[in-house]
């Protein structure tokens, strides 16, 4: 299927839309059933059957169809947020006593809900490359969990040469795919079993919901829906459903635009005398790039400064770029991480003091790159 149809028309055509142009809202909390027997069997398979929001939702059934078929994944699972979907997805695949090995830098949160998990005896091992992950197995290890581009630093990951050490090893694999989306980027073609997005950014576009979705096998997904999803009631809302509908439509074109935005202020920053180095893929000539059609507007540079005051001052001086965290939307953002991330954390992810993030929206390239030069002046060199 053509991913320009699935993302406009996928699933919109059904009786039950009545040729509504906007597929409708489902706002109610419940269904109902002609009887008790028929409401008993409707409950012990509520991924598939409409019995109470907390479980599914036609709206939010639109959205599932439609991303299991952007992401080429036999089922997807929708949460109230990318951080529900990420939680959800690792507490299925793993029990008290296992070990999970976390490949690259990964976000934040995801580290800080692994070290939650510690208290319930489950432990994990940062490593930076599959020969790390040859020296941090253990008998215990599970899942190997990581990012392509990885977090903040942007490196690219060899999906493939993953997947297939780790089927080797006899481990699951989740990634998480928020910063390419299934546009650019389909992890499950290349054997991850689990992909999650933050459906907050790319997919929704316009940084007016939070949301996160699960894609994989109908093994995996159902048992998830039917348990971690039902019991961690982060369900969502068919609200956000249908907004996140509505960003799909837009989403090729809008990520063909972050991308040619994105790399007019890249290669603008990466000739700068007072820019260290630009984190962005399409720099880094790895040998997978290949893996990728594309690049979104999420990459980070490194400032010829070590001073945290100093940095912070830079992203102050910013007008078009705007000071707040997520990205994904039509405005242009920046964050210091230095100055915002937890210290254990940032060291964690190998972050330096003068790294700073660059969410290119949709304004004008000449508009941001008159920004951001205006800001450098700012800057002192290091001597």
């Amino acid at each position: 299927m053509d991913d320009d149809w699935i993302c406009g028309r996928l699933g919109e055509d059904e009786p039950w839309q009545l040729g509504a142009v906007n597929p409708p809202v489902f706002e109610n909390s419940l269904f109902t059933f002609g009887s008790v027997a028929e409401l008993s069997e409707a409950i012990k398979d509520e991924d598939e059957r409409y019995v109470y929001w907390r479980g599914t939702n036609p709206t939010v059934d639109l959205l599932q169809r439609k991303l299991a078929a952007l992401e080429r994944a036999e089922r997807a699972k929708c949460f109230g947020s990318g951080m529900g979907a990420i939680s959800a997805a690792i507490s299925s695949l793993v029990s008290a006593g296992d070990h999970v090995l976390v490949l690259g830098a990964i976000y934040g949160p995801t580290t800080q809900f692994l070290r939650y998990l510690e208290k319930y005896g489950v432990t994990h091992t940062h490593v930076e490359d599959l020969a790390g992950c040859d020296s941090a197995i253990r008998d215990t290890t599970r899942l190997l969990y990581f990012e392509s581009p990885s977090y903040m630093r942007y490196a690219v990951v060899d999906i493939a040469s993953v997947t297939g050490w780790a089927r080797e090893h006899g481990l699951r694999t989740m990634m998480d795919n928020t910063w390419s989306t299934p546009i650019f980027q389909k992890p499950i073609t290349l054997g991850v079993d689990l992909v999650v997005h933050s459906l907050s950014k790319y997919i929704g576009g316009h940084s007016d919901l939070v949301g996160g979705v699960v894609c994989g096998s109908t093994e995996l997904i159902r048992p998830l829906a039917l348990t971690e999803y039902q019991l961690y009631g982060a369900a969502m809302s068919p609200h956000d459903a249908a907004k996140a509908i509505k960003g799909l439509r837009t989403l090729p074109v809008r990520m063909a635009a972050h991308q040619e935005r994105g790399l007019a202020v890249a290669e603008f920053l990466a000739s700068h005398e007072k820019v260290r180095a630009v984190n962005h893929p399409a720099f880094s000539g790895h040998p997978a790039l290949k893996q990728m059609s594309g690049f979104s507007g999420l990459f980070s540079l490194e400032l010829d400064s070590d001073d945290r005051a100093e940095v912070a001052a830079f992203a102050g001086r910013l007008r078009h770029f705007r000071i707040g965290v997520s990205w994904g939307g039509f405005e242009s953002l920046v964050i210091t991480p230095a100055v915002t991330i937890e210290e254990s954390v940032r060291a964690t992810m190998g972050i330096p003091v003068g790294l700073v993030r660059l969410s290119v929206g949709l304004e004008a390239a000449g508009t941001l790159i008159a920004d951001l030069a205006l800001a450098l002046e700012g800057v002192r060199r290091l001597a």
